[in-house]
């Protein structure tokens, strides 16, 4: 069996609410040799849970803005965490659309 392509129309997906926190809405993009991909919208005072990173975790901001670990992430900014990351404080004020990337266990 060859290497397979995933293709997503973003555009043609529902949000739906994440199961992990209130306020924020995601659409799963595809998941491919245990990486997933989802974009990502919190509501204005959405903050997320304080976690761990068991893989390593990206983040691409697109529109609004948020903040991780009392870094400012704004349009076109991205942030690229290590396994055993600890996230404290991802927040965002005003609200925020992103495109993350993270192991998919």
């Amino acid at each position: 069996m060859s290497p397979e392509y995933i293709f997503t129309d973003s555009q043609a997906k529902e949000w739906r609410e994440s199961t992990i926190a209130d306020g924020v809405q995601v659409k799963d993009l595809g998941i491919v040799d245990g990486q997933a991909m989802q974009l990502v919208r919190f509501a204005p005072g959405t903050k997320f849970p304080s976690h761990l990173h068991e893989g390593p975790e990206f983040v691409f901001m697109l529109e609004g803005e948020a903040f991780q670990n009392e870094q400012r992430l704004g349009p076109g900014w991205a942030s690229a965490a290590e396994s055993g990351t600890f996230d404290e404080n991802f927040h965002s004020p005003n609200g925020c659309t992103f495109v993350t990337v993270y192991p998919a266990d």
